[in-house]
């Protein structure tokens, strides 16, 4: 696997999309994003409470980064700039060739085919470009929305595993979904 290195950052393009670097005039959009339960309900994070703690995901995100550990992109519409969800590539294992893969979108996106657009591409990057030879997908067994794209772009249910996160007092089971690089 060639070393990680998001400099100059790796602007990705779709038929409709523009996958850009998160910036600091994206608070707005990250606040939104972070801070509705709806789009947070099967993540399990904090929700953002002020414009400061949106600042502060795009630092985090900007810091993985500059040390090569991740990349997450704005996904955002061709013929508008304004960050409409995100999507990345994190927890990436060098050694093992593989990472995993993790997307968000305003609720209003909903439905119109964008994430599948956005995780194609991603994926394609992640083989082609970074040299993976798996990606995977951690997802909330009840987030059937998640699992119907993940399975619409290629991958395939690995594990149900029980009551593996503590969040907020409670034992979460996880599925793991994975693409394996076939070239």
């Amino acid at each position: 696997m060639e070393n990680l290195n998001f400099t100059p950052f790796p602007n990705l393009e779709t038929e409709r999309l523009l996958l850009r670097r998160v910036v600091n005039e994206d608070v707005e959009q990250i606040f939104a994003l972070r801070s509705d339960k709806e789009v947070m309900k099967y993540i399990p994070r904090p929700l953002v409470k002020t414009n400061e703690d949106a600042l502060a995901h795009i630092a985090m995100i900007d810091e993985k980064i500059d040390n090569n550990e991740g990349v997450n992109w704005a996904i955002t519409l061709k013929n508008n700039d304004k960050l409409i969800g995100i999507i990345g590539l994190y927890r990436i294992k060098p050694e093992h060739f593989r990472a995993e893969i993790g997307y968000m979108l305003l609720p209003e996106y909903h439905g119109k085919g964008i994430v599948s657009e956005a995780i194609n591409e991603v994926v394609k990057y992640g083989f082609d470009v970074i040299k993976l030879h798996s990606i995977e997908a951690i997802i909330d067994p009840e987030n059937f929305a998640s699992e119907k794209v993940l399975q619409k772009n290629g991958f395939v249910k690995e594990a149900h595993l029980k009551e593996n996160e503590y969040y907020e007092g409670k034992f979460l089971d996880t599925v793991i979904y994975s693409i394996i690089n076939n070239m």
